[in-house]
């Protein structure tokens, strides 16, 4: 059966019926799952097994039938675990359709079908009873229900109804308990992913500052978590104001209760200085006794760091305080934690609430716009000195005195930049009313409310009444759109130009002036597990699981590459940077497709896991922005990426990417550009194989 899907484009702005299968979420939701990198994580399916066979023994021991109850079994991994260590029966249980369909196939693939009972079921929707899903509550619980956060994807009220509806009391739980750990620390570059700095803006009348309004400096943040690879921050960008601390623990064998809690930890800070961020992780440890743990620790606080198991379902986490405290170093502070069923945040007190009875601070609310427009890369670019000095100058080099400046960025600072710059009259183009808002209040609190005039629609809509029948001699942009996903998305504002033509003057500038894409062929340190078939998992075949990958990534828009901050992900370049296709700005997109086709020569030996793709915005014939690579100096292997953006990694599917010698030499690529759809699309093919590559 087809069905008609609505979906928003975000490289032309408009909104498209397309006519999908209507299984077309599933295959996304597979596709770009973490299934392969859960069954790649050697570290977690040891801990677990170990546990698992300890509770089994225990329970055996009392002289009882083990009876399991397997809540989230993904692939009935840890179900056949369970039955392979002697558990007498599994009940497994699995919301997501597809995934209990495969786990119904891998169990019996693997000879556990009279063992393993899967329910395509929430748990909260499982009956017990006669003719119920389950004749009886379990007495061994096992569950795989923790994000990064620990507590984000519900474990808190699932563990609490299966407690009161499912398993015994006193049952076994694998895991057994679970600890959040906690550090203070100051970092300007982290706290810049929060809170919008003074901007510096080098002028002929002086220099002039862009100052943040009073409400974003108040405004306690979002209340989400920003979840990244911890251990790829430098040491040297925080300075520690508290040791690690153990913030609190949830025993999963005991009722367990999601209800909002504090836990606080009293500490004498290290070092004086301002209290801004709080770095969390958190281990489970799948015995009572705690010997068999498995821990989330970065390298710094890791107890074996040469040891360090990566994996990218489960990471560290990075909360921002309401606002930056000064602390005293040996002065005695509390640092709360606070959580409700889903969400955790951090506060800093001078004293416990639990002594002082104060009232627990609700869980942060963005009050000020920026942290519901700006994600918390936005805020590290414009917060970007560098940047924005490059912008400065190349401003300044298009600029004239009688200058009529349209700018189209959402949430950009261009447009007070081209006013202290000297622009007669600038507009803006804001096309939702957060944006709108928050502009409205960055304006005032630089007084030029009165100067700059923000145009509430959508870029492509503007018309001569909007721009007060003035000819735009400048068309800015940085080019920055929310809707983005991928780096070419980012070309909405070609097809903005392209809608403004009738309003650009005679001899009208536009910068950037052109973008261009590019690509390297790397080998990923470890990113490449996200999308490798893991065929056997700790003895058990789960072949069906990578079949069902592949199919979902055999779909059409699973094919495309996708979205990775790339600073986060450690890779070496394979061969040197190469543009593939340029996009001039400067006149309207083109009507008909422009192909582009070559190779990439591979220089270096190595594992070519992927294509890495991003675009380079060519401001002036001088200045050129890069969304991706940084640095490309020819004996330079390991790639330094832009960290305020996403590149786009196109997998190589060929077993030739595991060839670790030898291998591949060139790597052949077919891009199209779409004008019609905006879309990019993309086929690299390893080719040129020498026999001894695999």
């Amino acid at each position: 059966m087809k069905v008609f899907c609505g979906r928003a484009n975000p490289t032309t702005g408009s909104v498209e019926w397309l006519e999908e299968d209507e299984h077309y979420d599933y295959h996304q939701e597979i596709a770009r799952s973490s299934y392969a990198d859960m069954l790649h994580d050697k570290d977690r399916n040891i801990k677990y097994y170990q546990g698992i066979r300890a509770a089994v023994s225990r329970v055996k021991d009392r002289g009882q039938k083990a009876l399991v109850l397997d809540i989230g079994t993904g692939t009935g991994l840890l179900s056949m675990m369970a039955v392979t260590a002697g558990a007498d029966f599994c009940y497994a249980i699995e919301v997501f359709k597809p995934m209990a369909d495969a786990a119904v196939k891998i169990v019996e693939r693997n000879g556990f079908t009279d063992k393993i009972k899967i329910i395509n079921k929430h748990s909260t929707e499982v009956t017990i009873g006669p003719d119920g899903d389950m004749p009886c509550r379990a007495n061994i619980l096992i569950t795989e229900l923790f994000d990064t956060e620990l507590i984000g994807e519900g474990a808190l009220p699932s563990y609490e109804h299966a407690h009161r509806h499912l398993v015994q009391e006193n049952c076994e739980a694998v895991p057994h308990r679970a600890t959040v750990y906690a550090q203070l620390v100051e970092s300007r570059r982290m706290w810049s992913w929060n809170k919008l700095f003074p901007v510096r803006v080098q002028t002929s009348c002086g220099e002039q500052v862009i100052v943040p309004p009073l409400e974003l400096e108040r405004c306690p943040g979002a209340p989400s978590v920003y979840d990244i690879q911890l251990n790829q921050v430098s040491p040297t960008d925080f300075t520690a104001l508290s040791d690690v601390m153990p913030m609190f623990s949830v025993d999963f064998s005991k009722q367990v209760s999601s209800s909002a809690a504090c836990h606080s930890r009293q500490f004498e800070p290290l070092a004086s200085g301002r209290a801004q961020v709080v770095l969390s992780w958190w281990d489970i440890e799948m015995d009572p006794e705690g010997k068999i743990k498995c821990t989330m620790a970065p390298f710094w606080a890791h107890s074996d760091p040469e040891d360090l198991q990566w994996r990218d379902h489960w990471m560290q986490c990075v909360y921002f305080l309401p606002q930056e405290e000064p602390v005293v170093q040996g002065s005695s502070l509390c640092l709360v934690a606070h959580h409700d069923d889903y969400c955790v945040w951090y506060s800093l007190q001078k004293t416990s609430p639990e002594k002082n009875g104060r009232v627990y601070p609700a869980r942060p609310v963005c009050d000020c716009q920026a942290h519901l427009l700006w994600n918390r890369p936005r805020f590290g670019e414009i917060n970007d000195q560098d940047r924005t000095d490059q912008y400065v100058q190349a401003l300044r080099t298009v600029l004239k005195p009688a200058s009529v400046c349209l700018c189209v960025s959402d949430g950009s600072l261009l447009s007070l930049l081209a006013h202290h710059l000297g622009a007669e009259q600038v507009f803006t183009v804001e096309n939702s009313a957060a944006s709108h808002r928050l502009m409205r209040k960055i304006f005032k609190a630089n007084h030029l409310e009165d100067k700059i005039n923000i145009i509430e629609k959508r870029p492509e809509l503007v018309t001569s009444a909007d721009l007060k029948g003035k000819k735009v001699s400048l068309l800015l942009g940085e080019p920055f759109f929310t809707t983005s996903l991928l780096p070419w998305h980012n070309l909405y504002f070609w097809y903005v130009r392209t809608a403004v033509d009738q309003q650009l003057g005679p001899g009208a500038v536009v910068m950037p002036q052109a973008a261009s894409l590019h690509a390297v062929v790397v080998e990923f340190r470890d990113l490449w597990r996200i999308r490798s078939p893991c065929g056997d998992c700790e003895g058990f075949d789960v072949h069906i699981m990578d079949d069902m990958i592949k199919r979902a990534l055999d779909f059409r828009e699973s094919k495309e590459a996708e979205p990775h901050p790339l600073w986060e992900y450690p890779c070496r370049r394979l061969s040197e940077p190469q543009q593939i296709m340029t996009f001039d700005f400067r006149h309207p997109v083109p009507l008909h497709p422009v192909r582009a086709e070559g190779s990439i020569e591979l220089r270096r030996p190595g594992r070519s896991h992927g294509a890495v793709l991003w675009m380079e915005y060519h401001l002036t014939p001088d200045s050129t922005i890069s969304t991706g690579l940084l640095e490309s100096a020819e004996d330079k292997e390991d790639c330094c990426w832009n960290p305020h953006c996403k590149q786009a990694v196109y997998f190589f599917t060929s077993p030739d990417c595991r060839a670790p010698q030898g291998g591949p030499r060139t790597v052949s690529y077919t891009v199209e550009f779409h004008p019609r759809t905006g879309d990019v699309t993309m086929d690299f093919t390893l080719s040129d194989t020498r026999k001894d590559g695999c």
